[in-house]
């Protein structure tokens, strides 16, 4: 077992102007769309047990000529979205 893993972090201002830190889990791109499976990471171990263990899905836009992430409105895609990253995890952390 690799013990000098470090994830890739980003910290991202919620619409409340919060920081929240987020693993990078995975990155998907599609048709010139990028889209970013991330989970929250936390400083204070106890707030784990209140998470719901669920990542959340992200889209690179462009606004003002800036990239930003933003959610994934359309539930369609969100449910195909997720639908590839679960079978992306499960590539990469199982084997057959």
């Amino acid at each position: 077992m690799d013990s000098n893993y470090s994830p890739d972090l980003i910290t991202l201002l919620d619409e409340d102007g919060r920081e929240l830190t987020l693993e990078i889990l995975d990155i998907y791109e599609e048709n010139e769309r990028v889209f970013y499976a991330l989970m929250p990471v936390y400083d204070n171990k106890e707030d784990l047990l209140y998470d719901s263990g669920e990542y959340t899905i992200l889209e690179v836009v462009d606004e003002n000529s800036e990239e930003q992430l933003a959610e994934v409105e359309d539930e369609e895609l969100k449910l195909r979205l997720s639908r590839i990253f679960e079978d992306r995890f499960n590539d990469m952390f199982y084997e057959d």
